[in-house]
């Protein structure tokens, strides 16, 4: 498994933007599809975005699409997402997730996919 820590939650207002960043550490990261979920107040986690190990092939969730954008950087072992246009609706804690995988072109979706999580980071959106 690889380690993962998030960061760059906070409070921001519905209009807003912010910038995760998850760092990994303890396998080849470029062996890693990488993923971002989130998990709001009284619902299940669900999928946000998801990019692929060389970074080439990206997918979201439809209600960010247009809005948020993932990407990574394998020499630094960091995946990121940047959100705009945030809304209260966005309000979670986020979670990066890593799903090891010998095909290049792959994309992950379910939650099973991910063997990997981070302890979570917290975005909060006012209205």
């Amino acid at each position: 498994q690889v380690q993962l820590v998030e960061s760059g939650g906070g409070l921001v207002q519905a209009g807003g933007s912010l910038r995760l960043s998850c760092a990994a550490s303890g396998r080849t990261f470029s062996n890693y599809v990488m993923g971002w979920f989130r998990q709001g107040p009284g619902k299940e986690r669900e999928f946000v975005a998801v990019v692929s190990r060389s970074a080439g092939i990206t997918s979201y969730t439809d209600s960010v699409k247009g809005r948020f954008t993932i990407s990574r950087d394998n020499a630094k072992n960091r995946v990121f997402l940047q959100m705009n246009s945030l809304k209260p609706e966005d309000s979670a804690v986020y979670y990066c997730a890593a799903a090891f995988s010998i095909g290049t072109g792959r994309l992950y979706y379910e939650i099973a996919d991910f063997d990997s999580w981070g302890q979570g980071t917290q975005v909060t959106v006012s209205s």
